[in-house]
């Protein structure tokens, strides 16, 4: 070998292993940055006419497995959606309570405010004409209807939220893609000047992975060194462009919310097409899991509405109000379709007889007709007012209307005309969120309704036909908030007959198993992703232990390289200055 091609390898080492250096170094300063995987300089030897001539890095590598990385991307995706239905059914089983608490004390469920409520209710039986128990009874139903409207509202909040994160979501998802298609065209360049691309790949896998866990994706390495982005059934997100996701916020969400808006690329609808990802979880939530939730509340709702209203339209308070107002909105042209018998009577303000009229209900074809029959009768005044609504009123401000009915239906449904038309509401909902106690209940809880009107076939004028000890319309309603009960299928409530606290029990059920469900499945998804990203770190991760020792021998052979290359250098000179003397 000549002592020149001698100098040259020992330059070439000297260059090679300052380069392993460099990279290992670099390998130990990173080793904590997220996404980092360990570096490896390619060492060759080179040769010239069948001479070794020392070595060379070729290039700058990582040791990723691409396969595993993507099933780390695929355990990101699930994890994110895991992480969000967890979040979600945790705060969800709070709003709804416990049906038992801690310490002995009573759970905070519906469950519990309708057991309160019955617990008022039979205690009115016992004594209804005390005034104290028809307060508790008045409180109870007024506590029950905050509880609904409360929960509901909290159930909308959720699916604002939820909605209101679809945007940030959609936003960070579009950012990345912005992001990764920068790489790509880094990576492109880096790898056309012959330059390492391995730290550039890390911070774009660590960018899919961030979007994985946004939404499922598939994607493909290009020849070129980009990778396309595609979601699961084939659209694409990025090719040599981005294609941004596009989605708009609601200002307002309430129960009635149903058309919110979905996701779309390039004008197509892809909503259904995202399957996993927190937003794939937050769409489930704001469109599927929270109605549901809200179904089953407002199953509960209008179901006890409908109990307690027909059971007070069956009865009169003590002493019978001056006016009925109606809730129901009718015209006096709607038709009445009307059965049985009707009573309205006026009683003086120890319920005693002032005047009455039965009214064959088959005999009217409109509300109008009824009415007009009823404002003829002494002593009351009758109509519709100015919200739609049926008004009976006794002329005489010291007395009061109470009704009566054998046999009623009306409006072609199986409700007594009274219920029909509201006329002695205890409450008002079309579903949890409104979910109201009567107005004038609030006001006065002596116009509970607690007595009946005495329905012989003849009355005189003098006689009591209302009581203040009568207990029958207490004992009903305990009767009938007790007993069975049927419900329909609402969320994922199957259609059963129970009692009004067992169906709010099911309710909280429900949300609690969903909850412990979606518990189960984060430490799942957790446990799986932790896995994965331990066999890549412990392939492709930095072991600064072994780094170090590496350095240290790198260091060693540096040292050795440049001894060579200086005793070589001391050769040359003592052969350059022995040509010169000659």
């Amino acid at each position: 070998m000549s002592l020149s091609i001698a100098r040259y390898a020992a330059y070439s080492a000297l260059m090679t292993t300052q380069t392993q250096i460099s990279v290992a170094s670099s390998n130990i300063a990173n080793a904590d940055t997220d996404g980092y995987t360990r570096k490896v300089a390619t060492q060759v030897a080179t040769v010239s006419n069948g001479t070794g001539t020392g070595s060379a890095v070729t290039g700058i590598t990582s040791t990723v497995d691409a396969l595993l990385v993507k099933s780390l991307v695929q355990a990101v995706s699930s994890l994110g959606a895991a992480t969000v239905t967890e979040s979600y059914a945790s705060q969800l089983q709070s709003y709804f309570g416990t049906t038992t608490g801690s310490d002995d004390d009573s759970g905070t469920s519906i469950a519990n405010t309708l057991a309160s409520l019955e617990t008022a209710i039979s205690n009115l039986a016992d004594t209804p004409e005390s005034a104290t128990l028809k307060q508790q009874v008045v409180n109870s139903i007024d506590d029950l209807a905050a509880q609904l409207r409360d929960t509901s509202s909290q159930i909308q909040t959720l699916r604002s939220n939820a909605d209101q994160e679809i945007g940030s979501a959609v936003d960070s998802a579009n950012d990345l893609l912005a992001t990764i298609d920068d790489l790509n065209d880094q990576i492109i360049q880096a790898s056309s000047s012959g330059n390492s691309t391995a730290d550039l790949e890390d911070q774009r896998n660590t960018a899919l992975q961030n979007l994985a866990s946004l939404m499922d994706i598939n994607y493909y390495s290009a020849s070129n060194g980009a990778v396309q982005i595609y979601t699961t059934s084939g659209q694409v997100l990025l090719d040599s462009s981005v294609h941004e996701l596009s989605f708009y916020t609601s200002g307002t969400v309430t129960a009635e919310s149903t058309a919110l808006s979905g996701i779309s690329v390039d004008g197509s609808d892809i909503t259904s097409d995202i399957k996993s990802g927190s937003i794939a979880a937050l769409i489930e939530q704001r469109d599927v899991t929270l109605p549901a939730a809200q179904d089953e509340l407002d199953e509960l709702a209008v179901e006890l509405a409908a109990t307690l209203n027909a059971i007070s339209n069956a009865g009169t308070a003590y002493p019978p109000p001056n006016t009925l107002t109606g809730t129901t909105e009718v015209a006096e042209t709607d038709a009445l379709s009307a059965l049985g018998t009707l009573r309205v009577a006026v009683t003086d303000s120890d319920g005693n007889l002032v005047a009455y009229n039965d009214y064959d209900l088959g005999s009217y074809a409109t509300v109008g007709d009824l009415l007009l029959a009823i404002d003829g009768m002494n002593d009351v005044n009758a109509g519709i007012d100015a919200d739609g609504h049926v008004f009976i009123t006794a002329e005489d401000g010291d007395n009061g209307i109470a009704l009566g009915e054998t046999n009623a239906t009306a409006g072609g449904t199986d409700q007594g005309l009274s219920d029909w038309l509201g006329l002695n509401d205890l409450v008002t909902a079309t579903g949890a969120s409104d979910f109201t106690l009567s107005s004038s209940l609030s006001a006065a809880s002596s116009l509970l309704p607690s007595s009946t009107l005495d329905m012989s076939d003849t009355l005189t004028v003098g006689d009591q036909v209302v009581t203040e000890g009568s207990a029958t319309i207490a004992q009903d309603l305990y009767d009938a908030l007790t007993g069975t009960t049927t419900f329909d299928a609402a969320g994922n409530l199957s259609s059963r007959k129970s009692s009004f606290a067992s169906y709010a029990a099911d309710i909280v059920s429900d949300v609690a198993s969903a909850a412990t469900r979606a518990e189960d499945t984060l430490t799942t998804k957790e446990t799986v992703k932790s896995s994965l990203a331990d066999t890549i770190a412990s392939q492709s991760g930095v072991n600064v232990d072994e780094e170090t020792a590496r350095v240290t021998q790198l260091e060693n052979e540096y040292a050795a390289a440049a001894q060579l290359l200086q005793a070589l250098n001391s050769m040359f000179d003592s052969l350059l200055q022995s040509v010169q003397s000659s």
